[in-house]
């Protein structure tokens, strides 16, 4: 990942306290899997930004680099990692979800 990517993604994680990488955006997902993460965080009724990875390749490629993690929606919190749609499922399912959200945005 070159540095000017990786700064990036540092930037979009610090202006967004939940940020999910994902297909399409929030308005219009482009798969199931980015769907359901757009349901949930609705559902909270939490404020939320979306990066549309089909628009930009080198995020597309670059965020599965920078979480480790191999698949798209990722979502963050606080600019930590946090899972991709099954993790959100089971957190929000659990009431985990909510609390971390909560946590972040009152940080």
């Amino acid at each position: 990942m070159t540095p000017e990517l990786k700064a990036k993604i540092d930037n979009l994680l610090s202006e967004n306290k939940v940020l999910v990488f994902m297909k399409g955006s929030k308005l219009m997902p482009q798969c199931g899997f980015s769907n359901n993460v757009v349901q949930i965080l609705n559902t909270l009724g939490v404020p939320y930004e979306t990066v549309d990875v089909l628009e930009d390749y080198e995020i597309r490629q670059g965020i599965k680099e920078y979480s480790n993690w191999p698949t798209i929606p990722q979502i963050y919190i606080n600019g930590e990692f946090v899972g991709g749609s099954d993790i959100a499922i089971e957190l929000y399912q659990s009431g985990e979800l909510q609390q971390m959200v909560e946590v972040a945005l009152a940080s």
